[in-house]
């Protein structure tokens, strides 16, 4: 009989391999088929993309022209419909619930006051106008939600220390159950765990690795930048963390790297201590050592979340993003350096604008005049939505389940708010499409919503190449598709 038994689980898991390879096979497959299709139909939007930025599918007034003036269009992009078949629904239905809140509701009714609450002629980047509101309440909504998840999770981890219930795998507990597809469920989910946690980074290395880094960056950025003293980067060191958490948990829900936004408060602050003597270059540079730290920590935990999906270990993951590092550092100066020889970058006529350039500046210079520069209420409502955010986390956490799952996540709502509403209107096409097929064939669903969404983004990236080579050799697309009212309108 023990025999017996022992041959049958053998033929169970062996029948479970082959189909898990018969699984991989067809999601490869579907993978290849629509990265072709993405990857295609990027490249017949380029055509018609003409020069500048008013042309192509990417302005297609989809939802009437009134609405296209406030970024409420489908911009028919691969990327974005493949990010609405990724995230959650709750997610997708957060990002369109904040843009119908900013760009429906909020940016039109204070525009209404534009010459009472900021000068009505300031240009459309220009943070003492309409721009700041955009901006400053993001954040606020960004930090409220980031710093709640960080106090709660600091929270919790305590608390388990002091009960000495802390064990090796910290991950989300699965109840065991007894029918055959949620054991091999179970089963896999145990594979993953024991290989992520087998060779996992262990603290003392993370912590002195980030303390070196830090007593480097300390002695080394002063001589660079001679107004950022050196407390001023010893302090951006130790605020960073926080900030990273707040952005590394944004990404996870959203897959939205917000490093610059938390780079911008680094820029504001850093900007307004040290003063009109050197606070411009203070601040820009304090900007770059936060989204540095930031954007990394983003990246790093994205690698170890395929990682984990993928069975790969901790270390190895670790270890090329040090690889990747190491060949950005020489990769990056030689592209800047080609564009910088090759074309006219910052130019407002020319092809390369750099427009961020531009916004970061007026930024430390905002910054040097202190928040009393801010429009009107600007502060009042950061304030309101920093609330805000703090409260629908906590509802999120003390409603039952039922009721908690429709609750919008703030980090979520916070995108959109001066990005434009036209991305959210694409996830929530591209969740609206995963609803339908959920209800149609959930099992399909389930095993090749992530592969066809990783086709749709991987062709529209890698488009970018080629697209790039044709700008390099100064190609422009041959058709400029542009919409505008009739004369009679």
């Amino acid at each position: 009989m023990h025999y017996l038994l022992e041959d049958a689980n053998l033929t169970g898991i062996h029948y479970y391999v082959l189909s898990l390879l018969y699984l991989n096979r067809k999601q490869v497959k579907s993978l290849g088929k629509y990265l072709s299709i993405s990857l295609c139909w990027s490249c017949f939007k380029w055509f018609f993309s003409g020069i500048g930025d008013s042309c192509g599918f990417d302005n297609f007034p989809t939802l009437v022209l009134c609405l296209f003036k406030n970024t409420f269009y489908f911009d028919f992009s691969p990327t974005y419909i493949g990010c609405g078949l990724i995230c959650p629904h709750i997610v997708n239905c957060s990002v369109l619930l904040g843009a119908i809140i900013s760009w429906g509701v909020l940016w039109p009714y204070i525009s209404q006051h534009a010459g009472d609450w900021y000068p009505a002629d300031l240009g459309s980047n220009d943070f003492k106008g309409l721009y700041g509101y955009k901006v400053f309440i993001a954040i606020a909504l960004i930090l409220g939600d980031g710093l709640y998840n960080l106090v709660k999770i600091i929270a919790i981890t305590l608390r388990e220390l002091c009960n000495n219930s802390a064990k090796q795998k910290n991950l989300p507990i699965i109840s065991e159950v007894s029918d055959g597809e949620s054991s091999k469920l179970l089963t896999e989910q145990r594979k993953r765990d024991e290989v992520f946690l087998k060779d996992r980074i262990p603290s003392w290395f993370a912590v002195s690795g980030y303390v070196g880094l830090a007593a480097i960056s300390t002695a080394t950025i002063p001589s660079i930048f001679p107004p950022l003293k050196w407390y001023l980067v010893l302090c951006s060191y130790i605020i960073a963390p926080a900030l990273a958490f707040c952005n590394s948990y944004g990404t996870g829900l959203t897959d939205w790297s917000l490093a610059t936004t938390y780079g911008k408060i680094g820029l504001f602050i850093i900007a307004s201590l040290v003063g009109s003597d050197g606070g411009v270059i203070a601040g820009l540079a304090a900007c770059g050592v936060m989204m540095s730290i930031v954007s990394t920590a983003a990246d790093l935990m994205q690698d170890f979340k395929t990682g984990y999906l993928t069975l790969s270990s901790a270390k190895s993951m670790f270890v090329s993003q040090l690889i990747g590092t190491a060949m950005g550092c020489i990769i990056a100066p030689l592209t800047f350096w080609l564009f910088w020889t090759a074309f006219d970058v910052g130019s407002p006529d020319g092809p390369y604008k750099a427009p961020y350039a531009v916004i970061f500046r007026e930024m430390a210079i905002l910054g040097i005049e202190g928040f009393s520069e801010l429009p009107k209420h600007c502060l009042a409502l950061c304030c309101g939505f920093f609330v805000a955010a703090v409260v629908l986390n906590l509802l999120r956490d003390v409603t039952p389940a039922w009721v908690s799952q429709f609750i919008p996540i703030p980090m979520a709502m916070a995108v959109p708010f001066y990005i434009g509403a036209y991305f959210a209107i694409d996830m929530f096409v591209g969740t609206v499409i995963l609803y339908i097929w959920e209800r149609v064939n959930r099992k399909d669903a389930e095993d090749y919503a992530g592969a066809v969404a990783s086709g749709l983004i991987c062709g529209d990236g890698i488009w970018t190449i080629p697209s790039a080579i044709l700008s390099i050799f100064r190609i422009n697309p041959p058709i400029c598709m542009y919409f505008g009212p009739s004369a009679g309108s």
